[in-house]
C-alpha cells in the first residue's frame, strides 16, 4: 500500500444539518472539522463546488478540504466539481467515511476496491469515472456486531453510545497524528501506523 503520491484533496463524507451532525454516518466530517480546526481553517459555503470548504498550506501546496453539503448519496456531484476545476486526479484524493463492516476504535486505509454498498463512494466513483482513490475506512459498528435491534439505515443516523464515541473519537485523533504522512504521500508509512495503533 505504497504510494508517493501527495494528497491534493481530503473528503469528509456526511449528511448537512445539525440533526445529522452527530450522528454515525458523519463520522468522516467529524475528522475533516478536526484537522480545519488543527490547521485554524474554517469551512466555509462554496456553491460552485456544493459543499463546505477550506485551503490549508502543507509543504508550500495547496491541499483542499471538503465537505459535500448534497447530502450522501450525491457526494459525487462535490468532489467531481472541485477535482476538475482544480485538476486533481483520483489517487491525490482521499475520503474519510463511516464503515460499518468495522468496529467503534478501528481505521483501515484503503485504495480503490469495492465500495461496500456506501452510496457516498459509489457516486463518487460514477463522477470521478474511477475508485483508485484513497479511503480511511472509520469503523461505526454494524447492529449485529453490535447485537442491536436496529436496521442499518436507522442505525447510521443514530447518534453512537458513549463508549462508542469515545472509541471513534481516539481513533480520528490517531488518523490527524498521522495525516501528515498521508500529505507527502508516505501512505504506507502512515498506514502501518494507522492499523497498528486503531487495531
Amino acid at each position: 500500500m505504497s504510494s508517493n503520491t501527495p494528497i491534493k484533496l481530503i473528503v469528509g463524507l456526511g449528511n448537512p444539518g445539525p440533526q445529522y451532525a452527530d450522528t454515525r454516518h458523519n463520522a468522516g466530517v467529524w475528522y475533516l472539522e478536526a484537522l480545519a480546526r488543527k490547521h485554524n481553517v474554517f469551512l466555509q459555503s462554496d456553491k460552485r463546488f456544493f459543499g463546505d470548504m477550506a485551503r490549508i498550506k502543507f509543504a508550500g501546496e495547496e491541499v483542499w478540504l471538503l465537505f459535500p453539503t448534497t447530502f450522501m448519496n450525491r457526494s459525487g456531484q462535490a468532489v467531481g466539481a472541485l477535482a476538475k476545476f482544480f485538476k486533481i486526479k483520483p489517487d491525490e484524493i482521499l475520503v474519510a467515511h463511516d464503515e460499518l463492516d468495522l468496529l467503534p476504535g478501528q481505521i483501515k486505509m484503503k485504495k480503490g476496491g469495492g465500495l461496500a454498498g456506501h452510496n457516498g463512494l459509489k457516486d463518487m466513483h460514477a463522477h470521478l469515472g474511477s475508485n483508485e482513490f484513497w479511503r480511511a475506512r472509520i469503523g461505526i459498528g454494524h447492529p449485529r456486531s453490535l447485537n442491536l435491534q436496529q436496521g442499518v439505515a436507522d442505525f447510521v443516523l443514530h447518534r453512537p453510545s458513549v463508549e462508542q464515541q469515545q472509541a471513534i473519537d481516539k481513533c480520528i485523533d490517531v488518523l490527524l497524528k498521522h495525516t501528515e504522512l498521508i500529505l507527502k504521500g508516505q501512505i504506507g508509512q502512515a498506514t502501518t501506523h494507522i492499523h497498528t495503533e486503531c487495531a
